[in-house]
């Protein structure tokens, strides 16, 4: 199951660092600029989690906080460059989950949602976001995909379609979920769309795309990436 994330923070630099690092973890990102971009998108979406700015260009996020938490009691960790202790116990007993003082690493944030998803009963563990296997390299942070060497140039959906099955290396995929976490829920029926890209797929990573040795298929199932090798 794909979690989705509501980012709301005005900083677009910051916004797409997230939202990047977020999305390689395998979530599903919304993001919103403003207060009531935010509430717009919570008013016709849902999200498992909210990743809240509080100076935001129309108001503070602390508003949203309190209307999150009138409606529902879905995570929310707080994000600020404010660091007055007095604030962080006012938000948390208005309900945030967590407040991270900016500036913050990636890896701190998604440590953070993890806790607060698992206090909701909701088991997500880290990514597989590095993968290695014979002359195959794969490094989804930075984008870069390598064969003996050799950088590769993959197109954005390929990419997509190799760092969900990156994401679950070893286990099987299934037709449906490559679908709808590649291309959308509207997808689910277009096969097709897979079998095509598979196969560019494994012409750029397989030494013989006829004999498949990595990119796996699963007969009436979907497909599976073999283990990475041991590090």
């Amino acid at each position: 199951m794909t979690l989705k994330v509501l980012l709301v923070e005005d900083d677009r630099e910051l916004r797409a660092t997230l939202r990047d690092g977020l999305a390689v973890e395998g979530f599903e990102v919304l993001t919103a600029a403003s207060l009531s971009e935010g509430l717009a998108l919570l008013a016709h979406a849902t999200a498992d989690l909210v990743v809240l700015d509080l100076g935001l260009p129309d108001g503070d996020g602390e508003a949203l906080l309190a209307q999150l938490r009138r409606r529902q009691s879905l995570p929310v960790l707080v994000i600020s460059a404010r660091q007055a202790e007095g604030q962080k116990i006012r938000l948390l007993d208005a309900g945030a989950d967590d407040y991270l003082v900016k500036p913050f690493g990636i890896g701190e944030l998604l440590a953070r949602m993890r806790v607060a998803l698992r206090h909701r009963g909701t088991t997500v563990q880290a990514a597989l976001t590095q993968y290695r296997q014979g002359d195959v390299e794969v490094d989804l942070p930075a984008q870069r995909v390598r064969r003996d060497g050799h950088a590769l140039h993959l197109t954005p959906t390929e990419f997509k379609l190799l760092a969900r099955l990156v994401r679950s290396a070893g286990q099987v995929v299934t037709h449906r979920q490559l679908l709808t976490d590649v291309w959308g829920a509207d997808f689910t029926e277009h096969t097709h769309y897979l079998r095509l890209y598979m196969g560019q797929l494994r012409a750029k990573l397989e030494a013989d795309p006829a004999e498949p040795r990595l990119l796996l298929t699963e007969p009436g199932v979907g497909y599976r990436l073999v283990e990475p090798e041991e590090s």
